[in-house]
């Protein structure tokens, strides 16, 4: 018997991902992973970063891939399916990709324990909603708001991508030291690489034009900015030549 769309939940863990958002602008912290992982969480148990983040970042493919696997095959299905097929593919490449190629720092376990929690209970609200409870118009397809968020989410793709790879540029496997990135977006700002994600959630946001997504948008926002600004802030402590005109998230603003 297939799923029937329940409202309650979706609603829930809308809001829930939206405090978690504001909660963490809120407390104002960095997260305790690779800068700030000595000073915050010293001694902790510690995961090597390439299993943490491969097994973290899993289930945010694996649940709506599961979700998505279950629909008839069509190359264009309804738009939701599409929709968590952009989703799905984000996470394909954050747990197969990226995770096997970073050269991080060893991941504190119970932030990798709350990162797979959160993967979970995203990836079944993202994929539960767009499935069971998305009703597009037949014209979706064709809607502004569709094609629009699809190229933005394209676009913040192809900016996390080649901004992780700069950053992976920096160093040589093995290496821990810290160095200036240059190039790509990292002209003008110190978390290009957050910024490519953002804007991905923003385009998927107005593609899915959902509270869901809305809601991972705004935490997307709230959790990764507070982080591009927190690593601005270390790097103007570490370099002494760090470029003064580059800012943390927005060119030439923030």
């Amino acid at each position: 018997m297939p799923l029937r769309c329940q409202q309650s939940p979706v609603v829930a863990g809308s809001v829930t991902l939206a405090a978690l958002g504001a909660l963490t602008l809120y407390l104002a912290k960095p997260s305790g992973y690779g800068k700030h992982t000595e000073s915050l969480v010293p001694g902790a148990a510690r995961l090597p970063a390439r299993a943490a983040w491969f097994f973290q970042e899993l289930p945010s493919f694996v649940v709506p891939a599961g979700i998505l696997a279950r629909q008839p095959r069509a190359l264009f299905g309804p738009p939701g399916t599409v929709l968590l097929g952009l989703f799905c593919a984000h996470y394909f490449h954050r747990t197969f990709i990226y995770s096997l190629l970073t050269r991080g720092r060893p991941f504190p376990a119970a932030l990798f324990f709350q990162g797979f929690v959160f993967c979970i209970g995203n990836g079944f609200l993202q994929g539960y909603y767009l499935i069971y409870c998305a009703d597009y118009p037949d014209a979706w397809y064709t809607d502004l708001r569709f094609s629009l968020g699809v190229c933005i989410f394209i676009l913040g793709m192809g900016i996390n991508i080649h901004s992780d790879y700069i950053l992976r540029q920096l160093r040589k496997p093995g290496e821990i030291t810290y160095r200036i990135p240059q190039g790509g977006l990292f002209t003008y700002v110190s978390g290009a690489n957050f910024l490519g994600e953002i804007i991905e959630w923003i385009g998927y946001a107005l593609a899915a034009w959902s509270l869901p997504a809305f809601a991972f948008a705004f935490f997307s926002l709230c959790f990764l900015g507070l982080r591009a600004f927190h690593h601005h802030r270390f790097y103007l402590k570490m370099f002494e030549d760090y470029p003064k005109s580059r800012r943390a998230l927005i060119p030439f603003i923030f």
